[in-house]
């Protein structure tokens, strides 16, 4: 099952069919020579059958551990909450089978360092064996230029990050209760800040370590899916302070579903000779010096990152190519982050 598998096809089962299987991976899988849609398996059985007959996969499982337990599957897209992130893929590692995981990489830091375990002890039993975590896609296109940019200094020493992302989603107090605000789901991931932490990753050779967490449950309860009342436990806005033990640089993260008047949406990075203001809204990335005036940075073709996320897993397969976007450690790096802001909050609380 591992190793080179260009002469026979690679058979993608899949584990969960929401949003963004439907819209990037079971098209991005079928647009690849040499790759079957062999299996879903989503919450029902109906909505299994409903999935296969709407993409063309050849069968319907009825439960998840049928993708698994199947000796014709070779690897596995898993796009479902972060609930079943971990469970999931050591069960298919386990399997002998390949593991493309939608992102958060799981619910918590724990979950995730079981995860690598389960590579790490399938790679000694059978090497070549591919675990890969869905990348945050908000910043592909610009990752390579901002690390470029930092690593030429022409922002000068690294002061401080601002992350900045608002929106209006979870002000409606009458509004039901969504996999991102129930704890169960999606554990500790709190609005978007693993992905945002994700791409800091990119850019930066160094772990943010927490100094402070502040955040809010403006709306107690929201209608569950039997309608019935459930907890909110995961903050509507919250508000990060860390710091880069490496370079001294602050991080400060402001995330907000309560937010009324305009959304804002971006990153700046700040520095001893200038800055980089990453406009994620509008996908446009200036620079402005100490002394002078904003510019738009062209961005290379040959940097502009692009979604490959289907292509890459496959690659990795095949042809052995290191998985870069996202390695199951990285993903331990952002969920190790995440557990801090969590427990953090949590202390604040008290």
């Amino acid at each position: 099952m591992l190793g080179r598998m260009s002469q026979k096809p690679l058979r993608i089962g899949f584990i969960g069919a929401g949003a963004n299987t439907r819209l990037r991976h079971i098209p991005g899988f079928r647009a690849l020579p040499g790759v079957e849609l062999a299996a879903v398996a989503n919450r029902s059985r109906e909505s299994s059958r409903r999935a296969a007959k709407e993409f063309g996969i050849a069968r319907a499982a009825a439960d998840w551990r049928e993708i698994i337990d199947a000796p014709d599957i070779d690897a596995v897209c898993i796009g479902t909450w972060p609930w079943l992130h971990a469970e999931a893929s050591i069960a298919a590692l386990r399997a002998g089978k390949h593991v493309l995981t939608e992102a958060r990489m799981a619910r918590n830091a724990d979950e995730a360092v079981a995860m690598l375990g389960a590579l790490q002890e399938a790679g000694r039993k059978q090497p070549g064996i591919v675990a890969q975590i869905v990348p945050a896609p908000l910043t592909l296109a610009f990752d390579a230029t901002i690390r470029r940019l930092l690593d030429s200094g022409v922002i000068g020493a690294l002061r401080e990050i601002t992350i900045t992302q608002t929106g209006v989603a979870q002000a409606d107090a009458s509004a039901p209760l969504t996999w991102r605000q129930d704890v169960e789901r999606s554990g500790h991931n709190i609005m978007t800040l693993g992905i945002h932490y994700e791409a800091l990753l990119r850019w930066l050779d160094d772990d943010a370590e927490v100094v402070a967490a502040d955040g809010a449950v403006f709306t107690a309860e929201r209608p569950g899916e039997d309608g019935r009342p459930r907890r909110v436990q995961i903050p509507e806005s919250l508000t990060v302070l860390a710091r880069f033990p490496r370079t001294g640089a602050r991080l400060v993260i402001h995330l907000s579903g309560v937010e009324t008047t305009l959304p804002r949406n971006e990153i700046r990075l700040n520095g001893s000779a200038g800055g980089l203001r990453l406009d994620l809204d509008n996908e446009i990335l200036r620079h402005k010096p100490l002394q002078g005036t904003s510019q738009q940075v062209v961005i290379p073709d040959a940097d502009r990152g692009e979604w490959r996320v289907e292509a890459d897993f496959v690659a990795s397969i095949r042809e052995g190519a290191p998985v870069r976007l996202t390695d199951f450690a990285t993903g331990l790096r952002y969920m190790r982050f995440t557990d801090a802001v969590w427990e953090a909050w949590r202390a604040g609380k008290r």
